[in-house]
């Protein structure tokens, strides 16, 4: 919670944190926290890192051992997924077994296919807020848990894209756009029609999306976004109007991100 209180917004100046439980007062027991301690006075600085050269086994000359960048894997529908080799990451089967990175993303294919039958129906379910939300919730049912999506974006080498983008990767093999082509789109050529406030609204919201993904896009975010912009819901009220307008709009910008 604190975490997410500290993220910046334009035009947010402060945060509140309500400890209901009063769990603050834990570091007060030495029960619970164990006694102080001094602070450790800080050491030198570090010089700085050096890298190797990529390919180089130390002596110079390339390393036949190491693993390669990309991974060509060919999926049931013919096609071929080149993925990174993520040497950080485990993936597992549905029995809780260790599998490869290609193993992985053959399992991740068929399970896509068996929620999403066309690129019609993906871009319906994700364009739409609530059907995204359910969507996820189905995924996680399936052990792909919002870590795990995480791990997928880079599977696919695609960490600043929507996961949209990853699953029309995934599924059709079309190639990621990233979460700052998407906004610029909208940003261009899809909020025409709208001035003013409500303009600035959807232009920070878009600014939040890049940022962060696709979980700005939420119903309940925007809530969030009135009262970090105005200080309350209601409050918003005087300078956007009918908030059914507002709630309006939000989902149709949604429209117009995911509309190609």
């Amino acid at each position: 919670i604190i975490g997410r209180g500290t993220r910046t917004f334009e035009g947010k100046d402060f945060f509140t944190i309500w400890d209901f439980v009063r769990a603050h007062e834990n570091f007060n027991d030495p029960e619970w926290d164990g006694e102080p301690e001094e602070p450790v006075p800080p050491g030198p600085a570090p010089g700085p890192p050096v890298f190797p050269d990529p390919g180089d086994n130390g002596g110079g000359e390339p390393d036949d051992d190491d693993p390669p960048e990309r991974i060509v894997v060919k999926l049931a529908d013919g096609k071929e997924r080149a993925i990174r080799y993520v040497a950080a990451t485990t993936y597992w089967s549905a029995d809780g077994k260790p599998i490869s990175a290609a193993e992985f993303l053959k399992r991740l294919f068929g399970d896509l296919s068996d929620m999403i039958a066309d690129e019609d129906q993906l871009r319906a379910v994700w364009s739409d807020p609530d059907t995204r939300e359910n969507f996820i919730e189905r995924l996680e049912d399936h052990d792909y848990d919002r870590g795990r999506l995480d791990d997928i974006r880079r599977l696919v080498d695609a960490p600043d894209s929507d996961l949209f983008d990853v699953f029309g990767y995934v599924l059709f093999a079309h190639p990621p756009r990233t979460r700052h082509e998407r906004a610029e789109g909208v940003r261009r050529d899809g909020l025409e029609d709208v001035g003013g406030e409500l303009r600035e609204l959807l232009l920070g919201i878009l600014r939040a999306y890049e940022d962060q993904g696709e979980g700005e896009l939420a119903m309940p975010k925007l809530g969030s976004y009135l009262t970090a912009r105005y200080g309350g819901v209601g409050e918003s009220r005087g300078r956007l109007g009918n908030l059914s307008a507002v709630r309006t709009a939000f989902r149709w910008m949604q429209t117009r991100l995911y509309a190609n």
